[in-house]
């Protein structure tokens, strides 16, 4: 049986509302990693065991800690204790350089750090910020009990990186844990089957905190992992009848060119999502045909985890969109002057829902520009079609102006037609300098099999047009991706230098 406890009238604080709804399923697994498996009971009493913790170590209502993990067993219990005690949770990602990391740490303005023994960087990080009181999750024990009181509302801090390489805190307050717990709710009450989730996404991540607690809050099972592989996904995936999952395009396209992986038995999947960026189409009707029509996909980004989604993809789906606005999401397509578009013309994405984050912490002028009026400026490009789906094309960013009649060209529908050639294993498009017409298109391309440079200009020209066919080509290995595994095009124009250096 879980531990008793007895929640304040008073209290307003979300976590209070979880671990009643945790003890509605006290007897139900609720994590595994390895070979460390918890009950919903047990994870109550690990919530209060670090609430007990974390008030012994000084940690205050309103405190804000500073934490630095992997997608580690006790990062749940961790983060809600925190929340318990109406704190500011700042996830520090260890994935970035150390500079970020540094700089994250000084603007976090923290009480007390906490790391986990996977973390390298923890130990360093905990001797650079001294005298800060930095522990272990290891180390962050007690036998005195925990007596649940009434707190501020409590909030999180994510670390991103910003285009300059300084970090951008995002910040969320309660209402995005709100949010997640009446999407839960709602998935719940269409009798949808109970996940069995197998998660590589750690809570530094905005698609980990709404991975984790959106699988917590529905009382499934969440399989934890930081060593995501296709050797690993097709061995759990049966062993544990695994119904849920997320991968990025990357990790989709190495489940799909993995040797023996069609006479796995993955029929256990029911919503195999996949975002983080864009998958073309080609590649969707090739997961569609090995895994069935389970495939969703998902957008959003930090500053709003999910946008749109498309479930259960088959055939005859809009497989080139983003799909429809999910949960409270409002969408509207503006052109430069902040004037919303009609379905069919493409401008900056704009997006309204309770999932947006509460801006850039102390960082108001770049807040002010991204906020604005309620809405959250995506720097996405893309369009919404009549019936309301939304098709991206690009970054902002990222778009390709050429002087050929003073037009943008966009890499999404580049790419998408790249792809369906059947020696083509993926492509990604930037722009690169060009002395006639300013920017010009160029793909890198990772074939399976020989095909010529001119055989994919020609069928991106009869695609599109000639205009938007690749002036130039390079055939690559493998394209460099984050350590977030998305396409890294920053890294692919470093290398289009190297290649091409400018006499």
């Amino acid at each position: 049986m879980p531990p008793e406890f007895v929640l304040p009238g008073n209290s307003t604080n979300y976590v209070g509302q979880v671990l009643q709804l945790f003890q509605e399923f006290s007897e139900r697994p609720a994590l595994a990693r390895g070979d460390r498996t918890a009950t919903y009971g047990e994870l109550i009493a690990d919530v209060l065991r670090f609430a007990a913790a974390f008030r012994d170590a000084g940690v205050r209502p309103g405190g804000k800690v500073l934490v630095m993990a992997a997608n580690c067993f006790d990062a749940p219990a961790l983060q809600l204790a925190l929340h318990l005690h109406g704190c500011r949770v700042l996830w520090s990602a260890p994935i970035t350089s150390r500079r970020e990391i540094d700089r994250f740490a000084a603007l976090a303005d923290a009480d007390l750090f906490v790391y986990d023994d996977a973390s390298e960087l923890g130990q360093a990080l905990a001797d650079s910020l001294a005298p800060m009181p930095a522990y272990r999750i290891a180390e962050l024990d007690t036998s005195t009990p925990y007596e649940i009181g009434a707190t501020p509302a409590p909030d999180s801090v994510l670390q991103t990186s910003g285009t300059t390489g300084d970090p951008k805190l995002v910040h969320h307050t309660q209402a995005f844990y709100e949010q997640i717990l009446e999407l839960a709710a709602a998935f719940v009450a269409q009798g949808f089957p109970m996940l069995r989730h197998y998660s590589g996404s750690p809570l530094w991540l905005a698609s980990g905190q709404i991975t984790t607690f959106f699988n917590l809050f529905t009382g499934g099972v969440l399989f934890l992992t930081d060593t995501w592989s296709p050797d690993e996904f097709y061995r759990i995936v049966p062993t544990e009848r695994i119904t849920s999952t997320y991968v990025t395009p990357p990790m989709l396209y190495e489940l799909l060119d993995y040797q023996g992986g069609a006479e796995v038995d993955c029929s256990s999947l029911f919503m195999f999502n996949v975002g983080a960026g864009p998958a073309t189409p080609a590649r969707l009707r090739q997961g569609i045909a090995r895994f069935g029509p389970v495939l969703r996909i998902v957008y959003g980004l930090s500053e709003c985890v999910v946008v749109t989604a498309q479930p259960g993809l088959t055939e005859d789906m809009r497989l080139a969109s983003a799909g429809m606005p999910y949960g409270d999401v409002r969408i509207e397509i503006r052109d430069d002057d902040g004037k919303m578009l009609p379905p069919g013309q493409t401008g900056e994405v704009w997006v309204q829902s309770n999932l947006v984050f509460a801006g850039y912490l102390n960082q108001p002028e770049l807040t002010a520009e991204t906020l604005v009026d309620g809405w959250l400026r995506t720097r996405d490009v893309g369009y919404l079609d009549e019936e309301g789906y939304l098709f991206l094309v690009d970054r902002v960013h990222d778009m390709i102006v050429t002087t050929r009649r003073n037009w943008a060209i966009f890499s999404r529908p580049i790419e998408d037609a790249l792809s369906t050639h059947p020696s083509v294993s993926t492509a990604a498009v930037i722009g690169v300098p060009d002395a006639v017409v300013g920017e010009a298109v160029h793909a890198f391309v990772v074939a399976r099999s020989q095909v010529s440079a001119e055989e994919l200009q020609a069928l991106v020209t009869d695609t599109l047009n000639e205009m938007w066919s690749p002036e130039t080509i390079d055939f690559v290995d493998e394209l460099p991706l984050t350590k977030i595994a998305k396409v890294d095009k920053v890294a692919l124009r470093k290398l289009y230098a190297e290649l091409h250096p400018q006499p």
